[in-house]
């Protein structure tokens, strides 16, 4: 029974994975730290290997739906692989509440920025429904969208991968947090293509933070396993469903579960 409740957890965290654009992580901590018991580190550590067949999973269906830039990936995870044993290192040398504080702030700040996105296009859509000239159905971000070409967008997509590799390698999530409000704030991308694209940055610079913890002895093998068993299959659902869901919805759906992560670490350390 414990490992089928293992199982139906990785194939919740898959969906919401597969649709938001993010490894698990934001969700896999707290839940390993509040549900589970598992120490800080330990919670960190398991969270970060869960994080890469989760991720894998919900690219190729991204990729098959060419819904995400993977050069912007590309560029993200190489630059996150770079660092993320940086934030291990860091996270080896301090306190268990300074990671459950840091894992909080991070957390709240990418639940703050995209709720607020979602606000600024939910009065845009009002804004627009209230003229008589507006169209019945206007275009959506996504297919209005055009990637910018040449090397500045690919560096700026590795600079943020260079932040989002620390913020990993410490808290043990996958870095999706941070790339996708980025993403869309410095490249301009809509979020149907920020998902996929995020994933490719998660899925690359999650490995040697991975390979790091694991010689550390930190990652719970059994648990990580299970998990990931559930949330292969559910990354590949969450990426289908979400050509279904309203931008705006979407917004609002990874901000509100971000944000109720980042209220239950908060309390559990107090």
């Amino acid at each position: 029974m414990t490992v089928a409740v293992f199982i139906a957890v990785g194939l919740v965290v898959g969906i919401l994975s597969g649709m938001l654009g993010v490894g698990g992580g934001t969700i896999l901590v707290p839940l390993f730290k509040l549900g589970f018991g598992l120490p800080p580190l330990f919670a960190t550590a398991t969270s970060m290997f869960t994080i890469i067949p989760t991720s894998i999973s919900g690219f190729i269906t991204h990729l098959r739906n060419r819904t995400c830039v993977p050069r912007f990936g590309l560029a993200a995870g190489i630059g996150g692989a770079l660092t993320s044993p940086l934030g291990v290192q860091l996270a080896a040398a301090s306190p268990d509440w300074a990671i459950m504080v840091a894992a909080a702030l991070v957390i709240a700040y990418s639940a703050v920025t995209m709720v607020s996105k979602g606000v600024k296009l939910w009065r845009a859509n009002a804004a627009a429904s209230s003229k008589e000239d507006a169209p019945a159905n206007p275009p959506s971000q996504s297919a209005t969208y055009s990637v910018p070409s040449g090397a500045k967008p690919v560096l700026l997509a590795g600079a943020i991968g260079l932040v989002a590799g620390v913020l990993s390698g410490y808290v043990g999530v996958g870095g999706g947090f941070l790339m996708v409000p980025l993403f869309m704030q410095l490249l301009g991308m809509p979020m149907k293509l920020t998902s996929g694209t995020s994933l490719i940055g998660v899925m690359l610079l999650a490995i040697p933070g991975t390979v790091m913890q694991a010689m550390l002895g930190n990652v719970q093998w059994v648990l990580g396993i299970c998990v990931s068993v559930g949330a292969i299959p559910g990354a590949m659902i969450g990426s289908r469903l979400m050509q279904r869901i309203p931008e705006m919805v979407l917004r609002f759906l990874f901000g509100g579960f971000l944000l109720v992560a980042a209220i239950l670490l908060v309390l559990d350390q107090l």
